[in-house]
């Protein structure tokens, strides 16, 4: 697998755990700054690699009425003031191909919705850009299936590809988690991110919005960790039932140290397993 560079970072095979962070929407400037600042105390506090993710559209929602964001103008400035005082990689999503330019001016990973895996021009768009595109893996696609995705961004000669397990439909309002999905996609030669909060969506299940079960994230993250995965998306709000966008599945904040905390020792075991068995290897060849 290769590792792929993202600011000071890099995420895949030997590397730290990644994290993307940050709330679902920007739904203010200082919203979304009193998440950064928190996220940076963190960040700092446990020394681990952040990037900070805020849509500036929420493009795909349940009703025609719901909050969606600043749009991309005023989104993207907000992005950049978040770069600019807390010192954060940035990623944000794109729906459309007109989209992709701008916003790849301004941010270090472009991510391609779990619904867009499949649209050919925009996965095209955002690979051309040269910038780190992050694919979400379609509810309705096979692990394997993404091999398609690979080799389309592969063609605008970008290597810089990482791939996002998010959960699959099952029957109608539910997503499912296989993790063999993870080292399957690694297969493909990419590092894999876990999307934890999107996980414990229940689509459509609010009648005119999408519902979620967060008390389920911890369950999933920690999962996800003990197969390997390469990276860790979650989204957080100071108030989840108060938000404006997937407010069900997001972690409240301050919950978030304890769950890194947890993840990060689930992390530890696997290496200290791994190096233990290095050095049974060794004593046994020697």
């Amino acid at each position: 697998m290769r590792t792929v560079p993202i600011g000071p970072f890099h995420c895949g095979a030997g590397q730290p755990l990644l994290w993307i962070a940050g709330p679902c929407v920007i739904e203010s400037r200082d919203l979304v700054h009193r998440v950064a600042e928190q996220l940076r105390r963190i960040a700092d506090q446990l020394q681990i690699p952040m990037v900070f993710k805020a849509s500036f559209d929420k493009a795909n929602r349940s009703s025609g009425k719901s909050f969606r964001g600043p749009g991309l103008d005023e989104g993207l400035r907000i992005l950049e003031t978040v770069r600019t005082d807390f010192g954060f990689p940035l990623t944000t999503d794109v729906h459309e191909t007109h989209q992709v330019a701008a916003v790849g001016q301004v941010v270090d990973i472009i991510q391609i919705p779990a619904f867009l895996a499949r649209q050919t021009d925009l996965v095209l768009a955002a690979g051309k850009t040269g910038k780190v595109v992050n694919v979400k893996k379609g509810q309705f696609m096979a692990p394997w299936d993404m091999k398609n995705v690979v080799a389309k961004v592969a063609e605008t000669g970008n290597s810089r590809l990482l791939l996002t397990e998010r959960g699959s439909t099952f029957g109608y309002g539910q997503l499912v988690n296989d993790m063999r999905a993870i080292p399957w996609m690694q297969e493909l030669g990419c590092p894999v991110i876990f999307d934890a909060t999107h996980s414990v969506q229940t689509p459509g299940s609010q009648g005119q919005s999408t519902g979620g079960d967060r008390r389920m994230v911890p369950y999933l993250a920690r999962a996800a960790v003990a197969v390997g995965c390469d990276g860790v998306f979650l989204e957080t709000h100071p108030r989840p039932d108060e938000a404006l966008s997937d407010g069900p599945n997001m972690i409240a904040l301050e919950a978030l140290p304890d769950l890194i905390c947890c993840c990060l020792r689930v992390r530890h075991a696997l290496e200290e397993q791994a190096a233990e068995g290095n050095r049974y290897v060794r004593r046994a060849t020697a």
